[in-house]
């Protein structure tokens, strides 16, 4: 068990009093490169300048960020040719630079305490799909990679989130049913055949009938996203948008 894992399980008062034990003690440190920052601060000056945020102008289904300001409503052509399951997607960030290294400390060397900082970019990113939502729904891991890793990535996010809006989580919606294989390196015809058949309905009563909005570190082509949307649409869902942290996609 990782520092930040023993402390992200300790009761809120006393995990409150060691981080503010740990902010005297220890100075703060840059989120990505750990070099040290002001108190007020979660990135350093260059680490900032390799964040790529997305803001407006994107197209409104996939929030693949537009060069150019074409005018309200506008759709990029892959959501126009290939429309995915869900609404809306919207993401903090391109998936490069800062915003790369931040997911993959995160997954891969348990930085949970990077969870507030990347979902309060999410809270703002997303505020279109949030408002109105009624309840998160993190993309679920396969049992066996969940007890590898010991905790679900997607679902830190959307604690975050939740600790922000107020909007509950239903961890239990979704189950990952079939173990896929990494999807890196595979073409987007091969994401979708990963995934087909790779969730299913968990406890439908906590979202029939209600907005919900899924939450994911990183969308590629968008796959993961869709097979989740359809398996929330076959458990009665209202509606169903995607929030993630990072997006991997070129300004079109």
């Amino acid at each position: 068990m990782s520092f930040a894992q023993a402390i992200s399980g300790l009761p809120g008062g006393l995990r409150r009093a060691v981080r503010a034990v740990l902010d005297i003690a220890l100075p703060p440190l840059c989120l990505g490169c750990a070099k040290p920052v002001g108190t007020a601060a979660t990135l350093c000056p260059a680490c900032w300048q390799g964040m790529d945020f997305i803001a407006r102008p994107y197209c409104e289904r996939l929030g693949t960020p537009f060069q150019a300001d074409l005018g309200p409503g506008i759709l990029s052509l892959k959501a126009i040719s290939d429309p995915p399951s869900f609404g809306r997607a919207r993401a903090a960030a391109r998936y490069d630079g800062a915003a790369r290294l931040l997911v993959h400390r995160l997954k891969y060397s348990d930085r949970l305490d990077l969870g507030a900082a990347m979902g309060s970019w999410m809270v703002r990113a997303g505020h279109e799909v949030l408002d109105g939502a009624e309840v998160l729904v993190p993309i679920p891991l396969h049992k066996v990679r969940f007890w590898g890793r010991r905790f679900n990535q997607a679902g830190e996010l959307a604690k975050a989130i939740s600790r922000e809006t107020g909007l509950p989580v239903a961890h239990e919606a979704l189950r990952r049913v079939k173990a896929t294989k990494s999807q890196v390196g595979l073409s987007a015809a091969e994401r979708a055949r990963n995934l087909t058949g790779a969730f299913r309905p968990g406890q439908a009563n906590t979202v029939r009938g209600r907005r919900v909005v899924l939450i994911d570190d990183v969308m590629t082509t968008g796959s993961t996203l869709n097979s989740a949307a359809n398996a929330l649409r076959r458990a009665g869902v209202a509606e169903v948008d995607a929030l993630v942290f990072a997006l991997v996609a070129e300004r079109v």
